[in-house]
């Protein structure tokens, strides 16, 4: 199979279906990713450091060889790793459909396709930090097993240029204010519940902005990953054309 790369629009249209697989250093992947993504590191925190020196004080064939090194140990297991996560996905959504038979039955009517044909389960996404060469040697190993592969043109550095603009994009908002324990929160349940669009920046942080902080809820994530997650949340909003 060929491995196509992609624009961040297509790319992010995609990944509502299949797994993004970020292939940046753990590092990279805890300081922020996009929502939603795996993290498969091609190379370890120190691994990337040594790649990188070797880079920037011999040359870019001497980086290359140093990071096959590393790379070689690890290929079989990457491809399990991917082939374990892709599997998982599958069988989670065959679950979420066991109870729609008819509906099955019904777009296979209309179609002549059922919903395996109509969403193929080896596609797999792929990105680093600018769809350099670490994006390109997870590609090329996922390809040669048998994935479908799309990598991101401009990696996650292009997604955070598509994060950042979003936040000058026109939005008409209408802001929910209140005291500490007014019913802030389930009056936006309630307002979601009855279709309408609404963004929880208090979950989005993991921190209800007041006394309560963090309490009870998860880690909060950084500034970047706040952005993210928001700018995905919005543009998710923008699609729903409404």
């Amino acid at each position: 199979m060929a491995i196509e790369k992609v624009h961040i629009e297509q790319f992010l249209e995609l990944a509502k279906q299949h797994p993004v697989l970020d292939v940046r250093s753990p590092g990279e992947y805890k300081h922020a990713h996009i929502p939603g993504a795996h993290s498969l590191p091609l190379f370890t925190d120190e691994e990337r450091k040594i790649v990188g020196t070797a880079y920037k004080q011999e040359s870019r064939q001497a980086a290359i060889k140093i990071g096959l090194d590393f790379f070689g140990v690890k290929m079989k297991k990457m491809v399990e790793e991917v082939e374990s996560l892709v599997g998982s996905l599958a069988g989670r959504e065959a679950g979420q459909e066991s109870g729609s038979d008819k509906l099955a039955d019904d777009r296979e009517s209309m179609t002549g396709k059922t919903a395996n044909d109509q969403r193929p389960t080896n596609i797999v996404l792929v990105h680093c930090w600018r769809g350099g060469m670490r994006s390109a040697g997870i590609a090329w190993l996922m390809d040669l097993y048998g994935f479908k592969v799309y990598t991101l043109i401009g990696g996650y550095k292009k997604f955070r240029n598509y994060v950042l603009e979003t936040f000058g994009l026109p939005f008409n908002f209408k802001i929910l204010g209140g005291y500490t324990g007014s019913g802030k929160t389930e009056l936006l349940k309630t307002l979601r519940e009855k279709g309408e669009q609404i963004i929880d920046l208090e979950a989005i942080a993991c921190h209800k902005g007041s006394a309560f902080g963090n309490i009870g809820l998860p880690e909060q994530p950084g500034q970047e990953m706040f952005e993210n997650i928001l700018a995905t949340e919005l543009r998710t909003k923008m699609t729903d054309g409404r």
